[in-house]
């Protein structure tokens, strides 16, 4: 298995005796990568409790499928893939990704190795509330759009919506999100 930059942080003893299913080394695993993932659990969850649900049934899933994972790409990027697949099958469960609300009334790339701005602790949590604000349609295509690396095609694919459903979705998102992100900083 190749190494790659998390493998520096991790040991590939950990993700060997993760693999093997050896609880301790899988505890370390988890711990490893739950911060990060639980923000994109943030991103697709209505609340905390529908996050942490999400975060807790997609380490389950990565566990289970830790084995097929090959080394190719950055392990972060496997672990990504298998929690927005699992927190958009969460959203199918309950039926909150279609149908869409009206404005006026709402494969995975591997972009890991992107660097994101830092953000403040108030601007980011303020962005997630939006995000928590959004109807479900909205912040599903926001997030897999913008967030995932998703094309429109690939995201209609994923949902079962047309390809002008996921731009619509997309556009109102954005116009949500400036909307919302102007109340916030004239109040």
């Amino acid at each position: 298995m190749p190494a790659n930059s998390e493998l520096t942080h991790m040991t590939e003893d950990i993700l060997k005796a993760s693999i093997r299913g050896e609880r301790l080394a899988q505890k370390e695993f988890y711990n490893f990568f739950k911060g990060k993932m639980f923000v994109v659990c943030l991103r697709y969850a209505k609340n905390r409790e529908d996050a942490e649900d999400m975060l807790q049934e997609g380490f389950i899933k990565v566990f289970q499928d830790l084995h097929q994972y090959a080394g190719a790409g950055s392990l972060e990027g496997w672990v990504r893939k298998v929690i927005v697949n699992v927190a958009l099958q969460h959203l199918k469960k309950q039926q909150r990704l279609l149908p869409t609300v009206e404005f006026d009334n709402l494969e995975i790339s591997d972009n890991t190795d992107q660097e994101l701005p830092h953000l403040d602790e108030p601007i980011a949590k303020n962005l997630i509330h939006i995000l928590h604000q959004m109807p479900d349609g909205f912040r599903t295509v926001f997030n897999l759009y913008v967030m995932e690396g998703y094309t429109h095609i690939e995201i209609a694919e994923i949902l079962g919506i047309s390809v002008s459903t996921s731009k619509t979705q997309y556009l109102r998102a954005k116009a949500y999100m400036r909307k919302m992100l102007a109340k916030s900083l004239t109040t």
